[in-house]
Parts: C-alpha cells; structure tokens; sequence
C-alpha cells in the first residue's frame, strides 16, 4: 500500500450561506478546503473561516475561468472540485478516502449525482448524470463553456459507485429563473458554432427532450415532481435556441420592423 494521496477540495462560491455549511461539512477529513469567492456579501466568508479554509477573493470572471483560477490555488495534486451546493454522501465519503488511502490507479474519477428535485430527492432508479469531479490536476483543466464549465483530463477516467447530492434547485422559481440566465449565457457560444435550422429545432427538439427526460432518464418514477422537471428541461432547450433566433432577428433587422421614431435596438442585440 502506497502512503495516502492527499486532497484539495476546491469550492467556487457567491452569497452560499444556505448550503455552504453542509457542502464544507462533508469534506471537512480532506488535507485542504479551497474556497474562491466572488465577493460574497452575506455570511458564505464566516463560515469558510469556520472550517479552517483557504479563502481567496475575485470578482465572477465568467464560470470557467473562476473554475480554472481556484484550480491553481490548490496545493495538492489530487483535487475534487465542488459547488457551494453539492454534499458528499456518507457512502462518498467513505469511497474517497479509500481510493485515497489506496492510491487513485486512474487520472480522473466521475460521480453520479443525485438531484433535489424540487420538495424531494429524485428516486434512485432515476438515470443520473455523473460528473468528472475528482482528478489529478496536473492532467487536466477546466474548458471555456461560458455556463457548464468543467474538468477535462488527459487520461484514464473511472467512475465512483456513491452519491454526490445536489441541493441547487429548491423550487420551481429557483428552477426557471436558472434556466433563463443559462440559456441567455449560451447564445454567444452557439453563434460561434453556427447553428443552422433553428425554427426546426426549437420546432422539435423541445419534444423529443421532453421524452428522453422523462421515459430515458427516468424521471417519471419521481411523479409530479419528475414531470416537472422534465417539462422545465425541454422549455430550457427551446429557449437557448429562441434567444438565438431572436439575436440574429435583431441582428438582421435592427429597427427595421418597428415604426419611425420607435426606440433604438440596444447595442447589445446588434452585436
């Protein structure tokens, strides 16, 4: 048995008193908590301090490079990367410490995450995404997507068997007030992929992603909650492509198809 593998758990937080506590709570055993804040002004600051974290400052530059610069504050090699609403589970708990204890025998290790939906927990039988969470940073980096930034590394990735939960989306609110900065955030990444079609897809896709949410992945075994959940996903597929269609509309038109004197196109949907 080789000597232990030490962690760095890496945090990116703003304004996360609600959860923070919980998430910290659960990997309070690793070697090092770094916390990277966007100027939080509620209480997410005292209670880093309460478990003994690195604390460092930023303004929000966009979700990848935030990732990327905490990724270069941490000391360890072996890192696990968390939001401020994530929770190790017991059984996660205990299944890190092992790899750890053992020897990580792969660059990168996925995790199923389980998801609050709504007022429960999505049911176990749910399909659930499994996220590249736990790796060995000199084999990777976060990429640049403006809104589901995440790790990529050069390597041999597994998966881990135990639960990572996700506290993020409280109620319906919650929920679509997310997806509408999302899909607002996405425009400018698909115009630089050129997406074409776009009244056919927002035509059809939103269906079909209702489907594959809710017979694929199995959210009807969540009941009304897992319906909802699926209805939200497909409408936040078609608004990622409306918003698109709407900005090259505005690009193509400007003020065009407004009457004289109407109010100028803000430079933003010119762009």
């Amino acid at each position: 048995m080789t000597d232990r593998t030490r962690l760095s758990v890496i945090v990116t937080t703003y304004n996360n008193e609600r959860t923070l506590r919980a998430c910290l709570e659960s990997v309070k055993w690793a070697d090092e908590i770094v916390v990277l804040d966007s100027l939080s002004t509620d209480d997410t600051l005292a209670i880093a301090r309460s478990y003994n974290a690195c604390i460092n400052q930023h303004r929000f530059m966009g979700y990848g490079p935030q990732k990327q610069m905490a990724l270069e504050l941490a000391s360890n090699d072996w890192v696990l990367l968390l939001d401020a609403d994530e929770v190790l589970s017991p059984g996660l708990q205990n299944e890190v410490r092992r790899l750890l204890q053992d020897g990580p025998a792969l660059d990168g290790y996925e995790i199923p995450r389980q998801e609050q939906l709504f007022w429960r927990m999505c049911h176990p039988a749910t399909r659930m995404n499994h996220f590249l969470r736990l790796f060995d940073r000199r084999k990777g980096a976060i990429d640049d997507m403006p809104i589901h930034a995440a790790p990529k590394v050069r390597g041999r990735i597994g998966r881990v068997r135990s639960l990572l939960y996700h506290f993020g989306e409280t109620d319906v609110h919650a929920k679509v007030e997310k997806i509408n900065a999302y899909s607002t955030g996405l425009v400018k990444e698909k115009l630089k992929r050129e997406r074409w079609g776009i009244p056919l897809i927002m035509l059809f896709y939103p269906p079909l992603f209702f489907l594959r949410s809710y017979f694929f992945k199995r959210n009807f075994v969540n009941g009304w909650a897992g319906f909802i959940n699926s209805v939200v996903a497909a409408f936040y597929v078609f608004l990622k492509y409306a918003k698109l269609y709407e900005h090259c509309q505005f690009a193509k038109h400007g003020n065009r198809l407004f009457p004289e004197g109407a109010p100028p196109v803000p430079a933003a949907r010119r762009d």
